[in-house]
C-alpha cells in the first residue's frame, strides 16, 4: 500500500519511525478533536471514537450490533428479582503503560469498583478531577438505581441495585463506563498529579494512545498484550479533518480510509468512485430543536405548538438531507421497537400557527434566539442551513429569531446549562434501548440535572412517571405500551420541534476489510484489516 503525503506531515516518534516498513496503518479522518480521555464525562461521539479504543468495558456491543456480549466480564449472574448482577471478570487483561507508570497488576475487580465510585461517590478523590459532571451516569439515574458495588474477590464484582432496572446491561455496554486502571490513579494521586490520569491515559483497551496534538491528530499504536489478541493493523490514526469536502478529498487521494459524515451533496460523486464503497443503514438517531420550557415564552405549550406549526419541516429535510433524512415526528427512530408509528404530526400551518401565538398573548409575534450548533452530524448535516430555514419560516408568523453559535464543547456546556431559548441538538443512540432516548433525553432527572441531557428543562410528570415505570419492567411488550403513551404525550406537549432522522452513511476505501457500521454511529477499528491494493 502507498504510503501518502500525510504520513510524511506527521511527526512520527522515534520507535514507531523504527517498527517494519510492512506495518500496517490504518487512517480514519476524525471529524473534531476529543473532549478528553476520561470516557466517564464524555457526551460525544468523537469522543467515544477515541475512548473506545483506549479503554474496555465489562460488556460490550457485538461489532456492528446491539447485543450484549461478554468484555472484562467472561460471564455474569442474575438474581430471580433482577437486582443483583455477579460479575467474572477474566483474568488476562493487561494494562497499558506509559513514560510516567508501569502497571503490576493485571486488571481486576479493583479498577472496576473504582470506575463506579469515581463517579458516584463524591468523597472519591477522582469525583471531581476533570469534571464531577458525569452527565450519563447521572442521566440513566445511576445515583439512585446503585445500592452497592463490592468487590467479592479480585476477579469478581457483586452490583446490587434498589430496583430491577430493563436496561441495565446495555448501559454498562456504553462508553461512560471504560474501565480505568485504579493502581495508576493511585500513583498519580500519590504524585500529586491525579489530572494525569485522563490527560495521559492508560486503559486495557485494543490500542495505546501515543500522541495527540489538539484539532490536528491522535494516533494510537496496537497493544500487543491484549486480552482478545493484537489487532489486524499495527497503527490507527485519527486525521482531525472537521471540513466535510476536505475529508471527501483525502478519502479519495487515499490519504484516509474511512470518513464519516458526508456532505448530502457529495454522495452522488461518493457512489461513483471506483475505490470507495458508500456503506448505509438507517440510524439509531434524532435531529431537532429544543424549547427550553422554564423560560417565557417556550414555557407555555401554545407557543410552542405555533412554532412546530410555522416551520416547514419536509421543505428543511428535502432542502438539507437531500437523500440522507426522513422527517420525524417522535424523539425515537421508526427503526427502534417501540415507535409509536399512529402519533399524529403536526401540520405545517402558518395561519394557525399565527392564530394559537395570538392566543398564547403574542399578536404581534414575539423576539428569541436560535442556536445553530457548530458541528456536523449525521442527524445535522449543515445546522446553519437548517437555522436559516427556520428563521425564515418564522418570520412568516412575525417571530424574529436571532441565529447564534459558539464553539462545540461551549456550545454543549451553555445548552446544558438552559442559557438558550430554542437551540438546535440531537442524539445518536447509544444502546438500542427507547430507554436511552426517552428517560435520558426527556427524564425530569436529567432536565434537573447541571450536566443533563434534557437541554428543553422539561420535566412533565405524566411522561416521566411512563418512561421511569418503563425502566423497571421486564416485559418488553409492557414496556413498548409504556413508551408508545409517553410519545403521545411527547407530541402533545412539544418541547422539541422534531427535524429528522439520518441515514448513516459512510464512504469506506475499499483496501479496508471488514469495517463494520455500529448501529450507534460508532467508528471501530479493532477487528478490521488492510488489504495492498
Amino acid at each position: 500500500m502507498k504510503k501518502s503525503a500525510l504520513f510524511a506531515a506527521i511527526c512520527v516518534p522515534a520507535f514507531l519511525a523504527a517498527a517494519p516498513l510492512a506495518a500496517k496503518t490504518l487512517v480514519y479522518c476524525s471529524e473534531g478533536s476529543p473532549e478528553n480521555f476520561y470516557p466517564g464525562i464524555n457526551t460525544t461521539g468523537t469522543s467515544f471514537d477515541v475512548n473506545e479504543h483506549i479503554y474496555d468495558n465489562i460488556v460490550d456491543f457485538e461489532r456492528g450490533g446491539t447485543k450484549v456480549v461478554p468484555g472484562l466480564a467472561e460471564k455474569w449472574d442474575v438474581s430471580a428479582d433482577g437486582t443483583v448482577y455477579t460479575f467474572h471478570i477474566r483474568k488476562n487483561a493487561k494494562f497499558h503503560s506509559n513514560k510516567g507508570f508501569k502497571p503490576t497488576r493485571n486488571l481486576n475487580a479493583d479498577d472496576i469498583v473504582f470506575m463506579f465510585e469515581r463517579q458516584w461517590k463524591e468523597e472519591n478523590p477522582y469525583f471531581k478531577v476533570t469534571s464531577p459532571n458525569h452527565s450519563y451516569f447521572n442521566d440513566m439515574g445511576m445515583p439512585k438505581l446503585l445500592k452497592s458495588v463490592e468487590k467479592v474477590d479480585d476477579y469478581t464484582v457483586k452490583i446490587t441495585l434498589n430496583q430491577p432496572e430493563a436496561p441495565f446491561l446495555s448501559n454498562l455496554a456504553m462508553q461512560w463506563a471504560g474501565v480505568q486502571s485504579k493502581e495508576y490513579a493511585d500513583a498519580m494521586l500519590k504524585a500529586g498529579t491525579p489530572e494525569k490520569v485522563d490527560q495521559d491515559p492508560i486503559g486495557s483497551g485494543p490500542f495505546f494512545l501515543v500522541n495527540y496534538q489538539k484539532d490536528a491528530i491522535v494516533r494510537f499504536k496496537a497493544f500487543p498484550e491484549y486480552w482478545g489478541g493484537k489487532a489486524k493493523i499495527d497503527d490507527l490514526v485519527f486525521a482531525i479533518t472537521p471540513d466535510a469536502s476536505v475529508r471527501w478529498a483525502k478519502l479519495q487521494k487515499g490519504e484516509c480510509h474511512v470518513m464519516p459524515y458526508p456532505n448530502p451533496a457529495d454522495i452522488e460523486a461518493i457512489k461513483k468512485d471506483p475505490n470507495v464503497t458508500l456503506m448505509d443503514q438507517a440510524g439509531l438517531n434524532i435531529g431537532y430543536l429544543a424549547y427550553q420550557t422554564t423560560k417565557k415564552p417556550f414555557d407555555d405549550v401554545r407557543v410552542r405548538k405555533a412554532f412546530n406549526m410555522a416551520m416547514n419541516k419536509k421543505a428543511i429535510v428535502d432542502a438539507v438531507f437531500l437523500s440522507s433524512g426522513v422527517p420525524a415526528k417522535s424523539p425515537i427512530p421508526p427503526s427502534m421497537w417501540s415507535y409509536n408509528d399512529s402519533v399524529k404530526e403536526d401540520e405545517y400551518n402558518p395561519e394557525a400557527a399565527k392564530k394559537l401565538l395570538a392566543e398564547a398573548g403574542y399578536p404581534n409575534g414575539l423576539e428569541t434566539d436560535l442556536w445553530a450548533m457548530p458541528v456536523q452530524r449525521p442527524y445535522n448535516p449543515n445546522a446553519r442551513r437548517i437555522a436559516e430555514l427556520m428563521q425564515a419560516d418564522l418570520a412568516k408568523i412575525g417571530v424574529k429569531a436571532e441565529i447564534k453559535s459558539f464553539e462545540w464543547g461551549e456550545y454543549r456546556k451553555r445548552a446544558q446549562a438552559g442559557e438558550h431559548q430554542m437551540a438546535q441538538l440531537g442524539w445518536t443512540g447509544d444502546n438500542g434501548d427507547p430507554d436511552n432516548f426517552l428517560h435520558t433525553l426527556l427524564g425530569c432527572a436529567s432536565a434537573q440535572s447541571a450536566s443533563g441531557s434534557n437541554i428543553a428543562k422539561w420535566c412533565h410528570k405524566p411522561f416521566d412517571d411512563l418512561v421511569t415505570k418503563a425502566k423497571v419492567v421486564t416485559d418488553q411488550a409492557e414496556r413498548t405500551k409504556l413508551y408508545q403513551q409517553a410519545q403521545v404525550i411527547f407530541k402533545e406537549q412539544a418541547p422539541w420541534f422534531t427535524v429528522a432522522h439520518a441515514v448513516q452513511l459512510k464512504p469506506v476505501r475499499k483496501e479496508v476489510v471488514d469495517f463494520k457500521l455500529s448501529p450507534f454511529g460508532r467508528h471501530t477499528f479493532y477487528g478490521v484489516d488492510l488489504k495492498d491494493k
